[in-house]
């Protein structure tokens, strides 16, 4: 609560006058936290890549919204209790998520000035994404006639360090975790009166699912030079 607390004054009282847009890629990893496979937060399991874009605000903060694909396998066998392990149960899913909210910089991050701009800095906002639609029955993943995917929301919590390497070009790092409103991303909490035998696991427990990886931005819309070294 306090992290939203401190979002809000920044946005209240932070200084507007600095505007950058910034434009780019993610590229990286996704790896699911729930009742089948690992539960490591970070250990990418899938590959992950999509799009960003940013409105620089001011220099704490800004707008951003971003649209990233990833797949992850959840598998048994790798994970480091026994229980599972002897339990044996593998799946596959994809993830397509939009997500629109708030970047904060823990240090003031002037893209105006000459010379390298470094912070580290947290997101979070609100994200939609769709995912696969299945279940265990007898040990065997049984996916829902015709490839049916759902949908859900999700809470991104994302932390994360920028540097800017050149006038233009912005390299980052980031790991984000998903606090999703869903407990089947792993096919363990299907939902309704026909598939209430094929639930396991904490059923009280929604899952998460991690995308960490590298960002590239391109920025424009800079302010004009006589204002490069306020």
């Amino acid at each position: 609560m306090r992290i939203f607390f401190v979002v809000i004054l920044v946005m209240l009282f932070g200084q507007l006058s600095a505007q950058t847009y910034e434009v780019g890629i993610f590229a990286g990893g996704a790896n699911n936290i729930g009742d089948v496979g690992r539960t490591n937060y970070i250990l990418p399991s899938g590959p992950a890549f999509g799009g960003l874009f940013k409105w620089n605000k001011s220099k704490r903060y800004a707008w951003r919204a971003s649209a990233i694909y990833g797949k992850f396998t959840a598998d048994d066998f790798k994970s480091d209790m026994p229980s599972r392990q002897n339990r044996g149960y593998v799946m596959d899913n994809s993830l397509l998520e939009v997500s629109a909210g708030l970047e904060f910089n823990f240090v003031e991050y002037n893209l105006h000035r000459l010379g390298p701009a470094f912070t580290p800095y947290l997101y979070t906002g609100l994200t939609y994404f769709r995912y696969d639609y299945a279940y265990f029955d007898a040990g065997q993943l049984q996916e829902i006639e015709g490839g049916q995917r759902d949908g859900s929301f999700a809470i991104p919590m994302t932390v994360g360090a920028k540097l800017r390497i050149n006038q233009f070009l912005i390299l980052g790092a980031e790991i984000g975790g998903r606090y999703t409103f869903t407990d089947n991303l792993d096919g363990s909490n299907p939902v309704g009166s026909n598939y209430e035998q094929f639930k396991f696991g904490n059923v009280f427990s929604d899952d998460w699912y991690v995308f960490s990886g590298m960002t590239l931005t391109y920025t424009f819309g800079r302010k004009p030079c006589r204002d490069c070294f306020e």
